[in-house]
């Protein structure tokens, strides 16, 4: 993966809490009955092969493809489904719109696998997930057509949850934000922008034929944000403009939605494995939207199940 993880500081933090003891009541949150608090989950509830998806009707569109289906939970705006297809344990997970939702989700999953929630403390081996988004989209490139599928190379973070961690970045990553600045002349008063890669044995497991590559910038909103103007007048007019001219050594600007940036971002840092596939439904720059995007969608669920489950 790209992201340079920074592992030895979260071994570190591990280091440090176990001589300090138990993880405190008000930093491990945990329900009644010991699951973590907002994904209502016990650690064999979930599976190590995990799709992620925005919408919660969406879940039963992924979980309708498991041979079956061990565990439903849901709570508040998060639904899981965990099961098998074949042999393989895949669990199927919305989280709500947005990166202050993956920041929760990210870290509850982590904690699932990475903490003893009965004891508070933090596992001495480390579990390491596979963690796929499957969402929609719009495009930003005028080849990009709708209903096509893409793969997200990296994510343009430009919804500010990352900069709340200590994280370092790998020089390619480094070099793609610097380039990304100086073509924009992003405003300083906006805060940091930046770039995370895919996580590279997932990226590739996911990859085929009639995948797109490209980066996806992820905004903190839905209009404003992505350049949407209705009654309110924007802070950057051209954005979109900006963002879909933006090229740097034959990586480019793809599309816009609300959470890759933060599920690699988090998830690299917590040495899990990330992958975004989003299905194009509009396409900003032709101002064209799909007819019938739930078959696209649809295709792509079927598409990244038979990847993600085959081989084992």
């Amino acid at each position: 993966m790209l992201l340079l993880c920074n592992y030895y500081f979260w071994k570190m933090k591990a280091s440090q809490h176990k001589s300090d003891g138990q993880l405190a009541a008000s930093e491990l949150v945990l329900t009644d009955n010991g699951a973590v608090y907002h994904l209502n989950l016990h650690p064999h509830q979930i599976a190590p092969n995990i799709i992620v998806v925005g919408d919660q009707g969406r879940v039963e569109k992924v979980s309708k493809y498991f041979d079956h289906i061990d565990h439903r939970v849901s709570n508040r705006e998060f639904v899981t489904h965990t099961g098998r297809i074949g042999s393989v344990p895949i669990t199927a997970m919305s989280t709500g719109i947005g990166t202050d939702n993956i920041d929760i989700v990210m870290n509850e999953l982590d904690a699932l696998v990475n903490i003893d929630l009965q004891n508070r403390v933090i596992l001495p081996e480390h579990t390491s997930l596979n963690i796929v988004r499957l969402g929609t989209s719009g495009a930003l490139q005028q080849d990009l057509g709708v209903d096509e599928f893409l793969l997200s190379t990296h994510g343009l973070g430009l919804d500010q949850v990352l900069n709340y961690y200590q994280c370092e970045f790998e020089k390619e990553e480094l070099e793609l934000r610097d380039a990304f600045f100086q073509h924009t002349n992003w405003p300083q008063d906006m805060g940091s922008p930046y770039m995370v890669a895919a996580g590279k044995k997932l990226f590739e497991r996911i990859d085929g034929p009639e995948m797109n590559h490209g980066i996806t910038a992820t905004a903190c909103g839905f209009y404003g944000p992505q350049g949407r103007m209705l009654r309110l007048p924007t802070r950057l007019p051209n954005l979109n403009e900006q963002l879909s001219s933006f090229k740097h050594r034959g990586f480019r600007v793809t599309n816009f939605e609300m959470e890759t940036s933060a599920l690699y971002g988090l998830g690299g840092m917590l040495g899990h494995q990330t992958a975004t596939v989003c299905t194009i439904i509009a396409n900003r720059m032709r101002m064209e939207f799909s007819r019938d995007y739930h078959a696209a969608v649809d295709r792509m669920i079927r598409v990244v199940l038979e990847r993600l489950t085959s081989g084992y």
